[in-house]
């Protein structure tokens, strides 16, 4: 079952860097990844129903983050349907770096909870993708930290129960799952990682198309 746009319809794409791309350096407040590449796509296909596009990302943001702005930046705006990305941020990588810290799967899930609750009560449609994590060789953090192979095991090994999370989330609130992080899995198995996401983390230009042609297979 699809999610069906009516014209006129509002649509908020939310979560971290991967969402926000940039979005106040746009002229359209859209960023420069997929969420811009749905609305064109959307617009070129359906001239006889435009849609309300916002993105509401930031940077490095995590489920407690969205919590703390939810109210002002998501659910003010009363949007039909509603797209989060959020979860890397909450991995294990904070570790490596001073003044890191462990997020651990059970209050990610009690976050991510609480931003879905008051949508559905609402009666807003849902669209929840996977965090994904892409294995990349020597990927450098934002404090040039080099990993190696056993951190980024560790990483996968935090990540997958957030991966989880979002899943049992999807089929408790009937919500739309995209599987980015299996998808990613599949189309990385012909081409190398690298092709999807330079860093592992980061789409590059065919990674974000990947995610918008995902994402309009979930609307009609």
């Amino acid at each position: 079952m699809t999610i069906t746009l009516r014209p006129g319809a509002t649509v908020m794409f939310t979560g971290d860097s991967i969402t926000d791309c940039q979005r106040l350096e746009s002229e359209d407040g859209l960023g420069f990844g997929y969420p811009l590449r749905v609305a064109g796509e959307w617009g070129f296909r359906y001239l006889d129903r435009p849609v309300n596009w916002l993105n509401t990302g930031i940077w490095g943001h995590k489920v407690m983050d969205l919590e703390a702005r939810w109210q002002a930046d998501v659910l003010d705006a009363r949007p039909d349907v509603v797209s989060i990305l959020v979860g890397v941020n909450d991995m294990g990588w904070h570790t490596i770096v001073p003044g890191g810290y462990v997020i651990p799967a059970e209050d990610f899930a009690a976050g991510y909870d609480r931003l879905l609750a008051p949508l559905a009560e609402a009666g807003t449609e849902l669209i929840l993708i996977e965090p994904f994590l892409l294995p990349i060789s020597g990927i450098v953090t934002a404090r040039d930290t080099h990993i190696d192979e056993e951190v980024r095991k560790e990483w996968r090994a935090d990540l997958d129960p957030k991966i989880q999370v979002v899943r049992e989330l999807a089929r408790e609130y009937g919500a739309h799952l995209l599987a980015a992080d299996s998808m990613f899995a599949e189309l990385a198995a012909t081409t190398g990682p690298e092709y999807w996401a330079a860093d592992g983390v980061h789409p590059t230009p065919a990674g974000h198309a990947a995610l918008a042609s995902a994402w309009l297979h979930l609307v009609a």
